[in-house]
């Protein structure tokens, strides 16, 4: 297995498990740090608004980026600079510990909100803004760079592969050396995260070979030609209708998504009564789904068609989501957190390699840019939403059942989305996007 994929494909695997390694531990990490700074739903909530904003600003640039430049030296550059935001942070959480109490404390009104929380916070928002240009750009130059290290009949496995790795670093690993960082001191995991991007930055430099776009994809420099390229990659996508279809639908589960997951930190501690030890290990669910769902998706795809798997995607996931917003048991969230995390490894599986497969190589990176500006832009506006639906349902009802609210809201609306995905995603349409006419280059 590993002769057929290559030693180029698995240079980017190792870079991907060691900087999700660090992302992982970021995941308990951040928001512990967040709530130790305010106990405000809507305040929590902006911190993954300005994560997620340059998804929605930046994607479409990004995609032009990525086939005008070296897609390796970006991602070289992009993990660089996430090395130095991440040591920013790490340096000020460091200075700022002796003011930073156990969240618990702050909640339960034994310890007060710290004195300095609003610089804090500012530090948090301007950081995580940073951060998220740099994920932008990096993400979509790195989804790029499969095709040129695998084989076209290699996808769906080297996909499932770095999912699942992903997953295991992410979700398995990660959190719970998030957790017994965070015991030792509040600055240590950004430390940690700080030196996985400056590991990842090196294997991706070993990488041997060209990456940038196919001859004559480039055109000459200037805004007019930005806007051109632009413009190609929008009339690309949007002239395919399956990937138009995708595009949009994945924006609104995602959104859905940050809606059910922005204030997760909140209801971890306040609903499921868990420290930063025990929210570590309740984000294993994801490893446990995600290695399940790397480990068979491309089987199950086999099994009951790419259409049908893609429909059982979204109605597992209105079901698992509906299930943790109405429990009080972190049992059943973990194991409802594992089972829509399998099958949101079996989602991208499909439609990852899908869009690897059918976009010419000169405008993967603008089509994938385009593709995503959709699908990861309505992301900020899941997590303002969950923050207004937090805030707002406390002053209808109580706290714990304004934190249920995103969950309960989130499964209703992805049980519509279903319902158009069981017309609109089926094998039949898949199989025609593979032979269809290309949309006009």
């Amino acid at each position: 297995m590993s002769a057929r994929l290559g030693s180029n494909y698995w240079r980017l695997f190792g870079a991907n498990v060691v900087s999700n390694l660090g992302d992982g531990v970021a995941v308990v990490a951040y928001p512990w740090l967040a709530s130790a700074i305010t106990r405000d739903p809507v305040q929590i909530s902006l911190i993954a608004v300005v994560t997620r904003l340059p998804w929605l600003l930046f994607s479409l640039p990004a995609g032009v980026l990525t086939d005008r430049l070296d897609r390796r030296k970006l991602i070289i550059w992009m993990n660089g600079f996430r090395f130095v935001v991440t040591l920013i942070v790490a340096m000020v959480v460091w200075a700022s510990r002796g003011s930073l109490a156990d969240p618990d404390a702050i909640a339960t009104g034994t310890a007060p909100v710290p004195a300095n929380g609003a610089w804090l916070l500012a530090v948090l928002y301007f950081t995580a803004f940073l951060f998220g240009v740099a994920e932008v750009i990096a993400d979509n130059a790195a989804q790029t760079l499969m095709p040129s290290l695998v084989e076209t009949d290699q996808l769906e496995k080297a996909n499932g592969w770095l999912w699942g790795s992903e997953t295991v670093a992410n979700s398995f690993a990660g959190p719970p050396i998030g957790g017994l960082l965070l015991a030792i001191g509040f600055a240590i995991p950004f430390f940690f995260d700080a030196a996985s991007f400056a590991i990842a930055a090196a294997l991706i430099a070993s990488l041997a070979g060209r990456f940038r776009a196919e001859p004559g994809a480039t055109r000459p420099e200037g805004p007019a030609s930005w806007w051109s390229d632009l413009k190609e990659g929008v009339r690309w996508l949007w002239g395919h209708r399956l990937l138009r279809t995708l595009a949009i639908m994945l924006g609104i589960m995602n959104a859905l998504i940050t809606l059910s997951l922005s204030t997760y930190v909140l209801f971890v501690q306040e609903v499921l009564g868990l420290d930063a030890a025990r929210f570590g290990v309740l984000l294993w669910s994801g490893a446990v789904g995600g290695v399940l769902g790397s480990l068979f998706a491309p089987k199950v795809s086999a099994r009951i068609g790419q259409g049908r798997s893609l429909q059982l995607v979204l109605l597992v996931s209105a079901l698992g989501i509906g299930v943790t917003g109405i429990t009080s048991s972190w049992g059943v969230v973990f194991a409802m957190a594992a089972v829509t995390s399998f099958v949101a490894v079996l989602w991208n599986v499909i439609t990852v390699s899908l869009r690897q497969e059918i976009i010419p190589d000169r405008l993967l990176g603008r089509v994938n840019s385009v593709y995503r500006f959709f699908a990861w832009g309505m992301m900020p506006i899941g997590s303002l939403l969950a923050g207004a639906t937090v805030a707002l349902g406390e002053t209808a009802t109580s706290r714990v059942t304004a934190l249920r609210l995103p969950f309960l809201i989130a499964s209703v609306a992805y049980l519509a989305v279903f319902a158009v995905g069981v017309r609109q995603l089926t094998d039949r349409r898949l199989a025609e996007a593979r032979t269809e006419r290309r949309p006009p280059q």
